[in-house]
Parts: C-alpha cells; structure tokens; sequence
C-alpha cells in the first residue's frame, strides 16, 4: 500500500473493525468502540483521503479502499476480523466480503447500497449537482477537486452487482434505519441475496449507530451472540 492509514485501537480480543462513512472518520465510531472494547480488539479506521489518512496516489473508489483494507489487515497481521461498516464502510465491506471471503468471520452492514440507484432521489439529485460543480471546479481549486472526489464516491461508486452477494459466506446482519437515505426495497433485497442474512430495521434515520447507539449497539451484540 503506497500509504499508512491511521486508525484508532482499544481490547486486545478477537478483531473487530469498523469502516465509516462518505466524508467521515473513525470517530464517528466513539459509541462502538468503548462499548465492544472489552470483548473485542476494536479497530476503527480512517479511509484513505478521510480523517488523518493520507490520500496517496491510488484510485479514490471503494474497490481501492477494499484492498486498502486488505493490505491494512495483512500489516497488521489479521487473518480475519468482524467487519462493521457504515454508509460507504458497509460498500467497502460488501467489496471486501466478496473479493477476500475467508478474512470476514462476522459481516455487518449498516445504510449500504450496491450502486447510486439505491438511494433515494430526493437526496441523491443534489449529491449529482453538487459532484458537477466541483468537478467543474476542480482543477483551479484543491478543495474543489477533493470535494469532486468525495461526491464522485456517490456518484459513481458503488457498483456491486446483486448476484455477486452469493459469494459472502460469513454470518451477515444488515441494519438500517426506519427512514434511511436508502431506500427500503433495496436493503432488502441486500438482505435477500446474501446468504442467510438478518435484516433489521431500526426507528431512525441513516446515521442510527451515532444518534441512536444504545439500541444500536445492543442489536449487534445480540446477532453476535447467536452466531458467535
């Protein structure tokens, strides 16, 4: 990997890694990972060109930071983890479930979308107006252009093709929230389409393992409880 990303730690169990959203870093996390530090090696990290990570010189895509995230656990010696991914955390996640089966005991996904089309116009068309003014913009201005980037992970990323959700073979809770960005039908049928997968929907919006992480925190601890 041609960068170190930053990431914070707390317990010294079995691996637990969280993934954050568009725009984010690892503190959006600070619920989860004082809560699951005592059972677990929580591992929270900041995406290449997020937070304190460098943004380097390779592709800014979710397939890239997929293999980020691979080299990240290869570094550290991770031979698999317990995934929790957010927004773009949980499309990072589904890339790397897919790509690097094996490295995924526990798989859960909170507010991801296989591709933009999965999530709702009313919010989606302002990111795609947003995405072309930067663009238009972002050869005269840097925080134009990482402004282009950041948009352009909405605009143009994810693509995972629904028949490649057969290939996760790890335990899998999908979770969203009761008004999501996402739309509803298209969770489900994430949920549908991985084998053997929970779904659970949560009161709330998009951003429920933040504003509403007592009763998040509790329905990923029990789904780890059952399959653990």
């Amino acid at each position: 990997m041609d960068i170190a990303l930053y990431y914070q730690e707390k317990g010294n169990k079995e691996p637990f890694i969280l993934l954050h959203g568009n725009g984010e870093n690892s503190s959006y996390f600070k619920n989860q990972i004082d809560y699951f530090s005592d059972r677990y090696r929580v591992i929270a990290l900041d995406t290449r060109g997020h937070g304190k990570s460098p943004r380097g010189n390779e592709p800014f895509t979710i397939e890239q930071f997929s293999r980020d995230l691979y080299d990240f656990m290869e570094g550290l010696g991770i031979s698999d983890a317990v995934i929790l991914g957010f927004s773009d955390g949980a499309n990072i996640a589904m890339k790397f479930a897919i790509k690097y089966p094996n490295k995924v005991r526990v798989l859960i996904l909170n507010g991801g979308n296989l591709n933009p089309k999965g999530i709702k116009r009313t919010i989606q068309i302002p990111i795609e107006i947003g995405y072309k003014i930067a663009k238009r913009f972002a050869s005269k201005s840097p925080d134009a252009k990482k402004n282009a980037e950041m948009l352009g992970l909405m605009v143009n990323d994810p693509n995972i093709e629904l028949r490649e959700l057969s290939k996760i073979t790890a335990p899998t809770l999908v979770i969203c929230g009761s008004s999501d960005m996402i739309k509803e039908s298209h969770t489900k049928e994430i949920a549908e389409k991985i084998p053997n997968a929970k779904l659970s929907i949560m009161k709330g919006d998009h951003f429920i393992a933040n504003k509403r992480y007592v009763t998040f925190n509790k329905e990923v601890e029990d789904f780890l409880k059952i399959i653990q």
